[in-house]
């Protein structure tokens, strides 16, 4: 079970999606899809959230049953749908993680790598690297994937493993990217955008 100094909390009442990727953060996303998590060091005012056992810095909702996380050492956790027993460590190190609705689980580590998780199709090594460098990144669904680098340079991903990365213009320092497409960001000043280069006109 991870154990470090933050808590998780599911919503009573679960409606929305949510990646939250620093301690304490809570994002605002009232969509009906998918379900809010949260985790942070604060456990005042929590009277609409369920507290699950464990400990983790970064945790990422595609679904009701895609829930992932990782802790302060960099291990990664799986949801195993049992709040009395509630994860599963899985192989590898990671600092950020994005778990899509369709089951895409894609990660970042310490050093920028980043990394496709491949356990669910037998792979023994449990995660392919992916070329590139980035420090956050998000998976709204197998083909919904971005991220952003050290610079806050933005990155969306092709398709193709082999020439993996498309820049984006702009500058971003976190992202977050939905099933249905829609991708948001903020940058180092806290300023909040939603992409909208998809959009004709």
């Amino acid at each position: 079970m991870p154990q470090d100094e933050t808590a998780i909390f599911r919503p009573l009442h679960q409606s929305a999606r949510v990646s939250a990727r620093l301690p304490g953060l809570v994002p605002v996303d009232h969509s009906d899809a998918h379900p809010r998590w949260k985790v942070g060091r604060n456990e005042a005012n929590m009277a609409h959230w369920q507290k699950i056992p464990g400990g983790l810095t970064a945790i990422s909702a595609g679904s009701r049953t895609n829930v992932w996380g990782v802790n302060a050492n960099a291990n990664i956790y799986r949801f195993t749908g049992d709040d009395a027993n509630p994860w599963v460590q899985i192989p590898g190190g990671l600092t950020d993680i994005g778990a899509a609705a369709d089951g895409t689980v894609w990660g970042v580590n310490s050093a920028g790598s980043i990394y496709r998780y491949t356990g669910d199709q037998g792979d023994t090594n449990h995660w392919k690297k992916i070329p590139g460098g980035l420090t956050r990144i998000s998976a709204g669904s197998r083909t919904n994937v971005w991220g952003v680098n050290a610079n806050a340079n933005i990155y969306r991903f092709t398709g193709d493993d082999a020439n993996p990365w498309v820049q984006i213009p702009g500058a971003l320092t976190d992202i977050g990217a939905a099933a249905d497409g829609t991708v948001w960001g903020v940058n180092s000043a806290g300023s909040i955008y939603r992409y909208t280069g998809d959009q004709a006109g």
